[in-house]
This record gives C-alpha cells, sequence and structure tokens, in this order.
C-alpha cells in the first residue's frame, strides 16, 4: 500500500511539473492593433522575437502586432471589429474611425473600471486622475473607463508645418518669417507658394503641389474651430469656436453646424482658389489617397507649408527624418479638453479571450520603460544605440524601417530622450503641456446616440461634400448651398440642438 502511495504521488508531481512547464512553453498570445505605423515585417519579427522573452517572463505573455498605417488603419479596423475578429487590443479615440465613445456605447470595447485595480494598479498610480476623467463615458456597461488613455500630449495645438530649409532657398529670412507667423489670407502667404512652385518647375519638378495638407485639420486650424468630442466618427459637423490666444477665455460660442458659418464659406472659397491655382494637388483632394500623399510628400520633403496637430519637439524629429530645417508655426495657443485626453487610447476588445492578460500587458507597457522603448525604438544595437549621457542615438537605416507613431502607443514619457532632444527634453515636456488652458466646455462630450437616425443621414451627406470642399476639390459657390440644404434635410439642426442642450446641462452641472 506505501509503494503504491508513494508511486501516486510521484505520478502527480510529474503531472505538476508537466503542466507547469507547459504553460512555461506556451504564454497566452495577446494580439494588438496600433495606429500610424511604417514598421516591415522583418523588423517587426526581429523586435517581437526579443520582447516576447522578456513579456513570458513578466506576465506569461507573448504579443502579436498589427502595425495598422495612417491609410489602411480607419477602414481595416472598422472591418475587423465588426466580423468579431480575435484581436484582444485596439488603438481607438475621439476622432478615428473607430471612435472611442461610440464603439463604448455599442459594446466593443471592455469596461476596465472594475478590472483595473487588480490587473492596472501601477497604472492608476501613473496617469493623472484628470486624464482618467477624460477616458469615462457612457458605454455599453454604464459610465465608465473603456479604454487606457495615453500619458503623451495632454493638449492640442495647431501648427504649420514649414520646410524651412525651401523657404530659405527662395530668399526669406526664415527665422523672421516664422517669428510672424503665417495668414491664409494674405497675399504674402500666396506669393510664398507661387515662388515655390516657380522655383521647383525651374528644376524640371512641374507636378510639385507647395501646400500639402490635412483638409480637415487645416479646416479647423484656419477657422479656430475645436472637435466636439462625441461628433460623428469620421465625419465631424459641428465646431466650437475658441479664442486662439487664450483659450480659457469664454467668448460665448456655442456648437454649431460648422459648415453653414461664414467662416467656413471664406475658408473653402479660398481653398478653392489656391486649389485652382495649382498649389494643392489632387491626390490631397482625393480621400483614398490624400493621407498617404501627404506622408510620401513629408517624407521626401516636397512641400512649403503643410498643416500639423504639434506634440512637443516633433519639429525635431521630423527635421531628422525628413533631413531639412523643419519649422513648426503656431496658428494658436495650446488648449486642453477631451479631444486630448482622448487623443490616443488602447481599448480591450469585448471578444478577448483574455482581457485580464490584456490589462496587464497595457500596465507593463505603460509603467516598464523596456516594453515601452522596445515597442516604440526598437532594440539596441539594431535602431538605436545608447549614449554615455543617458540618451539615445537612432541608427536610421534601420530605425527607417521600424518607425511606430510614438503618440499613438501609450506613457512615453517613460521613454529615454533622444540626442537631438537632450536631458531634460520630458521635463520640458511636461511643462509645456502643463501650461496649456482649458476650454470653456472642459471635458464635455456629445452623445449622439440620441439623435442617431439623423447622424446617421447626415453622414452620409458629409461624405458626399464635406471633403471636397475642405481640400479645394469643389467651388463653394455651386457646391456649398447644395450641401447645407441637403445636411438639413438629413436633420443637421436637430443634431445642432441635441448637442447645444447637453452643452447647457453639462455646464449648468
Amino acid at each position: 500500500m506505501k509503494k503504491i502511495l508513494a508511486l501516486a504521488l510521484a505520478l502527480i508531481m510529474v503531472f505538476a511539473l508537466v503542466g507547469t512547464t507547459a504553460w512555461a512553453e506556451e504564454p497566452v498570445t495577446l494580439k494588438i492593433w496600433f495606429h500610424g505605423s511604417n514598421v516591415t515585417p522583418d523588423a517587426s519579427q526581429k523586435v517581437l522575437d526579443e520582447l516576447n522573452v522578456y513579456l513570458q517572463d513578466k506576465i506569461g505573455a507573448k504579443l502579436e502586432v498589427i502595425w495598422g498605417t495612417w491609410g489602411d488603419f480607419d477602414q481595416s479596423v472598422v472591418t475587423a471589429l465588426a466580423g468579431g475578429d480575435d484581436v484582444d487590443m485596439v488603438f481607438t479615440c475621439n476622432w478615428s474611425a473607430d471612435e472611442y465613445n461610440r464603439y463604448a456605447r455599442d459594446g466593443y470595447w471592455v469596461k476596465l473600471d472594475d478590472m483595473l485595480p487588480e490587473y492596472g494598479a501601477d497604472l492608476l498610480s501613473v496617469i493623472p486622475e484628470g486624464i482618467w476623467e477624460c477616458a469615462k463615458t457612457n458605454g455599453y456597461d454604464g459610465i465608465g473607463i473603456y479604454a487606457v488613455p495615453a500619458l503623451k500630449d495632454t493638449a492640442t495645438q495647431n501648427c504649420w508645418d514649414v520646410n524651412g530649409t525651401l523657404l530659405a532657398e527662395l530668399g526669406y529670412d526664415v527665422d523672421a518669417v516664422c517669428e510672424a507667423g503665417l495668414d491664409y489670407y494674405s497675399d504674402e502667404f500666396e506669393e510664398m507658394l507661387q515662388k515655390a512652385k516657380d522655383y521647383k518647375a525651374a528644376q524640371g519638378e512641374n507636378d510639385f503641389y507647395p501646400l500639402v495638407v490635412e483638409p480637415m485639420v487645416l479646416e479647423r486650424l484656419v477657422t479656430v474651430t475645436s472637435i466636439v468630442t462625441g461628433d460623428l466618427p469620421g465625419a465631424a459637423v459641428l465646431s466650437f469656436y475658441y479664442d486662439k490666444d487664450h483659450p480659457s477665455n469664454d467668448i460665448g460660442s456655442e456648437i454649431v453646424n460648422k459648415f453653414a458659418t461664414p467662416e467656413f464659406e471664406k475658408y473653402a472659397k479660398r481653398t478653392y482658389e489656391l486649389a485652382q491655382k495649382g498649389f494643392i494637388s489632387p491626390s490631397t483632394q482625393n480621400v483614398g489617397t490624400s493621407n498617404d500623399y501627404l506622408n510620401a510628400c513629408q517624407q521626401s520633403a516636397s512641400y512649403l507649408f503643410g498643416t500639423q496637430s504639434y506634440a512637443y519637439g516633433c519639429e525635431i524629429d521630423f527635421s531628422n527624418a525628413r533631413g531639412i530645417d523643419v519649422r513648426m508655426v503656431p496658428a494658436d495657443a495650446p488648449y486642453m479638453d477631451s479631444t486630448s485626453g482622448q487623443g490616443a487610447m488602447m481599448a480591450i476588445s469585448a471578444v478577448s479571450k483574455n482581457p485580464e492578460k490584456a490589462l496587464e500587458f497595457l500596465n507593463l507597457l505603460n509603467t516598464d520603460p523596456y516594453v515601452m522603448t522596445t515597442l516604440n525604438y526598437g532594440l539596441e544595437g539594431f535602431t538605436f544605440e545608447k549614449n554615455d549621457d543617458g540618451t539615445i542615438t537612432f541608427i536610421q537605416e534601420n530605425r527607417a524601417n521600424y518607425s511606430p507613431w510614438r503618440n499613438g502607443m501609450g506613457n512615453i514619457r517613460i521613454l529615454p530622450p533622444t540626442a537631438d532632444e537632450g536631458l531634460s527634453y520630458w521635463d520640458d515636456f511636461s511643462a509645456y503641456y502643463n501650461s496649456a488652458e482649458a476650454l470653456p466646455y472642459g471635458s464635455f462630450i456629445f452623445d449622439n446616440s440620441v439623435v442617431e437616425t439623423e447622424g446617421a443621414a447626415i453622414a452620409n451627406v458629409f461624405a458626399e461634400y464635406a471633403f471636397g470642399l475642405c481640400s479645394g476639390a469643389t467651388d463653394p459657390d455651386t457646391v456649398l448651398p447644395d450641401f447645407l440644404q441637403k445636411l438639413e434635410a438629413a436633420g443637421m439642426s436637430d443634431f445642432v440642438a441635441a448637442a447645444n442642450s447637453q452643452m447647457a446641462e453639462y455646464l449648468a452641472g
């Protein structure tokens, strides 16, 4: 009997050991979908092979990454989510096609409130309470947090992206031009565009277009209007005007149909005029090619003026990547609202088989410098080298094949500064964003589900007209009246009224 019992105990120990070994050899696979990336498959595999050894030891998991680009993310992620693909974590925000608030209401994201204390305790201590407040939304399972917000640039500032090298070649004092600022409606602005086009034509570049922009960003930059969080995803029709010099000033503004304002009409006419003169490419005016064309022109420095939603210090990175003197010329002062608070987030998909493990990973990503640095910057000796002073220097030939969108990943404040940024970079970064003023409506989020029928109809009309008007492809004198008429027929007045009613309740509360 004793022999039998001893044998049984030995077998139990063997099976337990086998089970433990199997767990160690078969970590949980987590699939994550990032946005805005420029990463080749070979470079990705090299980085993940090393990172996954670390992740298996830390949390018993390994990572698969879908490197969404600026051109393919929106369409691909919407299709995948609708089809129930087994992705665990997905980039979301209040401006992407998988718009955070709407997709939370529709049940695509896991509510994190009850999970955070156990699986994301470090996140709760690292990310400020104000940022968590911006992440709260009225989702499928009630009001709460449905994604981990990125601790990145916590303010919005619209800037002109200026090719300082080309501007100097045209004979301009670059410092003086940037100090004075750019006026979209001025003769001087058009004169600079014309000189750039003529200069490039003389060099045989007859297909050079000096104004390379994101049309929707250009419209907000010129008209000094903010995004209204909760607006239609991918079809922003609402605007809120603010004081560009002191954004916290209450100028008595209200939410409006942006296309029905004198400011928009003036903008659309000017943009059409500039396009007619050959300053804006047809590729910019095509919604299917606009983003990829912008990225290609930026990477090849084939532009004079562009648009940029500013991230502190980005001109340094852009200058290095493009091989030119990139200047960021502010069009307004930095400001805070729910748009910036929800500007980049990582949600856990409701179809994830391992939501707790996914949150463990997001906790690690945002608090472990090695994980954040490896995913964002790659590997030492491959994409960067460490310097004696604690900064890093990129190995450009390899970094070109491994360039995720830094601000889209998470808590970038735990990254090492680059040599160009300098040791004080992250302290200066924080000081810049801490100085930003809050818009009067703070973290207001419009719940457009109360006018869902109108919203769907409005989105269809938007898709037909808005991009053409914002990019200068269509003549506002003939197209804008038809656009406004169809918007009204679709229920635009009710949509705007619902937003203002909720805004009034928010301000009163």
